[in-house]
């Protein structure tokens, strides 16, 4: 299949830890999220990009055994190990997905529109598969909003000339570094039943979490910024020293959450941009 991911020649043990550090930092918020849909036994539940499967697998326990829950994603390597008898596994691309339309009463996705440069199929054959009434919660990255705080700079510099990379390199793919936050004004083309938007923003310490597997992205991903014109290797380096340094801070990136309940009746949406 193919596919615009950015990870996708990653070398498996590398994007492992990548993946299981969003899981430990992300985690809780998206399991806030999708509790405040009333989730409970007996929901069929789509798990999109699945990932490591740490949020498919939490959805099978609150499902229980009269539940289920399906895990999709295009490579899932990381997923051999997921087993339960109420969860099952799909190597596929959610667009081409040959599963029964209103056939799910909750779909999560985190991280996964960006990579797609037609989302808007993604989203609309989502909502097919989306029963009324059910639920969708959607977690998307909002790169425009990263912005060094505190720091050395020349680091400081680096740390912004690195996410103008980021910027370029989603944008050669004609892909958006800045689709999370158009997912309120997507959404409300859409007839929703009920719709709540979020938007976290946090200021994260050298060391942190999330500077941390920034880190990691930034080390698999160090070539394709370096291609863009937009970063040398210098800027790399500064960028590494800066994500490790206790004494600086940062905005790396905006996560903006919608979560909408559907519809008895969904109007066609209006074209999207």
């Amino acid at each position: 299949m193919s596919t615009s991911y950015i990870f996708s020649d990653a070398q498996n043990i590398k994007e492992l830890e990548r993946l299981q550090a969003i899981e430990q930092i992300f985690d809780p918020k998206t399991r806030q999220r999708i509790l405040t849909t009333g989730i409970t036994n007996k929901w069929q539940c789509l798990e999109v990009g699945a990932g490591a499967g740490s949020i498919a697998q939490w959805l099978a326990t609150i499902v229980g055994e009269s539940g289920k829950v399906v895990a999709v994603d295009i490579d899932t390597r990381f997923l051999a190990n997921v087993q339960s008898s109420n969860l099952e596994v799909l190597q596929a691309d959610v667009r081409h997905l040959a599963l029964e339309n209103q056939s799910f009463d909750l779909i999560h996705v985190r991280y996964l529109l960006i990579h797609i440069l037609d989302f808007e199929v993604a989203l609309s054959k989502m909502l097919d598969l989306l029963k009324p009434g059910g639920w969708i919660v959607i977690e998307e990255p909002d790169f425009s909003a990263a912005k060094a705080v505190v720091g050395d700079n020349r680091m400081c510099q680096s740390f912004n000339q690195v996410n103008l990379a980021i910027e370029q390199m989603f944008a050669d793919k004609g892909m958006d570094y800045a689709l999370g936050r158009k997912l309120p004004e997507i959404f409300q083309k859409y007839d929703w039943q009920k719709l709540s938007l979020e938007n976290d923003t946090p200021i994260s310490a050298g060391g942190s979490g999330i500077a941390k597997m920034m880190k990691m992205s930034t080390m698999q991903l160090a070539q394709k910024y370096i291609a863009t014109g937009k970063a040398t290797q210098s800027d790399i380096e500064n960028f590494y020293l800066f994500a490790d340094d206790s004494n600086s801070s940062a905005i790396y990136y905006a996560t903006v959450g919608v979560i909408a309940q559907k519809s008895d009746v969904i109007s066609n949406p209006v074209a999207l941009v």
